[in-house]
């Protein structure tokens, strides 16, 4: 265990953020929901049904990335969609009952998942909120629709930069070059150069 009494505010919170994550979601996957369902559903409780668009919204996200989510909790039984009567396009969004049972248990599980409630504190919660308010506006662009995913993506390159390519790529790649032929030794000035370039006995050639 590293000795964390050395280390800055900043990577305890980040530590302990992915860590009740990773053990969060190993919680959620036992009961068929994933971190971002639970996210949709508790907005869904929370405000009704809706559109699609109307959800990715509240939720900061693109709504491509909300309609992943949304068809894993249909597949589940978790929500229902069903054609807007205003728009034919668009979709309204509801939870279902099985749905609101299984929000219940994430909820559950979430406030267990540090022994001692400590995740429940009023005093860690007063405190990661106001961390999140203080950095959200330059992450969440709510008109947008771009969630903190979206935001925090590294750059583009640039054009005409080729795409850095990952490790099963460049094995194919490899594989597919023909081998590189040895390279001829270097000539070394030790008083055989002459043999090198005019023969073996060191007289001049033709």
């Amino acid at each position: 265990m590293p000795d964390m009494e050395l280390w800055p505010t900043g990577r305890l919170l980040s530590t302990a953020a992915r860590l009740v994550e990773h053990a969060w979601n190993e919680q959620l996957a036992s009961i068929g929901v994933t971190h971002a369902g639970v996210i949709a559903l508790e907005v869904l409780a929370g405000h009704g049904t809706m559109t699609q668009a109307q959800l990715a919204q509240i939720v900061h996200v693109q709504a491509q990335t909300m309609g992943k989510t949304l068809s894993r909790l249909e597949t589940y039984g978790h929500i229902e969609r069903s054609r807007s009567s205003q728009d034919r396009r668009s979709h309204q969004v509801s939870i279902t009952d099985h749905g609101r049972s299984v929000l219940a248990s994430a909820q559950e599980l979430e406030t267990s998942l540090v022994p001692g409630g400590q995740l429940s504190s009023d005093d860690l919660r007063n405190r990661l909120q106001s961390v999140i308010k203080s950095l959200a506006d330059a992450r969440w662009d709510v008109d947008s629709g771009k969630g903190v995913e979206e935001a925090v993506k590294p750059a583009a390159p640039a054009a005409g930069t080729p795409p850095e390519l990952d490790d099963s790529a460049k094995q194919k790649l490899a594989e597919e070059l023909p081998p590189a032929e040895p390279d001829e030794p270097a000539e070394q000035d030790d008083g055989t150069f002459g043999e090198k370039r005019n023969g073996t006995d060191g007289t001049q050639a033709g």
